[in-house]
């Protein structure tokens, strides 16, 4: 059962991050929006976990790093937001 969930949380991951991506690609988000970046982070961390399950550390370390450049963008426009609406 373990190996179910976590391999249907990798393809979650997969699916999100390319459909992120493509998106994108398509113009039809912005790399700015909320959705994009909430599609990289829960995309990456699905990843994540099922390299760590497969003891792929590069794997798990690139989708760490990507999952990570996600919340760093996201808290970065969420500050931006803030500084905006107090000024």
């Amino acid at each position: 059962m373990r190996q179910i969930i976590l391999a249907s949380m990798g393809w979650l991951g997969v699916v999100l991050c390319t459909v992120g991506y493509l998106l994108l690609s398509m113009k039809v988000i912005k790399a700015e929006s909320l959705g994009f970046q909430l599609l990289n982070i829960v995309g990456g961390l699905c990843l994540v976990a099922t390299a760590v399950d497969s003891d792929d550390m590069p794997n798990a370390v690139a989708n760490l790093l990507w999952m990570f450049i996600g919340v760093y963008a996201l808290g970065r426009q969420l500050r931006t937001q803030n500084t905006a609406r107090t000024n």
